[in-house]
């Protein structure tokens, strides 16, 4: 006799999980208003460079009314929230179930947690309005590279996405020019949707006039 498969554990039933977090996703950050996600390691140690500067970078921008949106998680995530948090903007933790590194840090406004990479993930592009990558593993690359390619492929509008850590990132865009450009499978063009920069001040510029140019579109 042929068993009957339980719907609620079904790849059937998955869709009702993965449209119920859509739905909260959409629900609980419509109405955020300007944002940047911050992406960037989640095992930065607290007071090391890159968190300073994380902090610095995600303060002035919450300091001009700008949330950020980070994975929720330790390290730049933390740094990034911390700074938000209570300066002006929004601080929003998109966390993800895994069996290690991510738990939620404590400066969070907003607080969701993911079972499914690609809801989040959409969530992070949908709100942003810039994103400031430093530096990260291969979680931090993935995101980079999903947001490249949108844009890359106008699948997404243009937007600041800024490299923060030229020491960091040289040696990879170093290898996009001497491998990919030179095999031909980018154009020089694509080198330019981004900008590589130390200076969080220049982050803030960046973002700022990109939203002022926003608005003007509006009008």
């Amino acid at each position: 006799m042929k068993e009957v498969e339980d719907f609620k554990t079904s790849e059937a039933w998955r869709i009702f999980r993965i449209q119920a977090e859509l739905i909260d996703g959409i629900e609980s950050l419509r109405g955020l208003g300007p944002a940047v996600t911050i992406f960037g390691s989640a095992r930065t140690p607290k007071g090391s460079r890159y968190y300073q500067l994380a902090h610095k970078v995600a303060r002035a921008l919450s300091r001009q009314g700008i949330s950020v949106i980070t994975g929720g998680g330790p390290g730049i995530m933390e740094a990034a929230n911390r700074g938000c948090y209570k300066k002006g903007g929004i601080s929003v933790g998109l966390n993800i179930e895994l069996p290690f590194e991510e738990h939620s840090n404590p400066y969070l406004d907003i607080r969701m947690a993911f079972r499914y990479f690609f809801v989040r993930k959409l969530m992070f592009a949908k709100h942003a309005k810039a994103m400031i990558v430093f530096p990260g593993g291969f979680g931090t690359l993935d995101e980079l590279f999903e947001a490249l390619t949108l844009v890359q492929t106008r699948k997404s509008c243009p937007f600041p996405m800024i490299l923060f850590g030229s020491e960091y990132w040289k040696g990879l865009v170093d290898w996009m020019r001497s491998s990919l450009l030179a095999a031909g499978t980018i154009s020089a063009e694509d080198l330019d949707l981004f900008v590589i920069t130390d200076d969080p001040k220049k982050v803030v510029r960046l973002v700022t006039a990109h939203l002022k140019g926003c608005e003007k579109q509006k009008k």
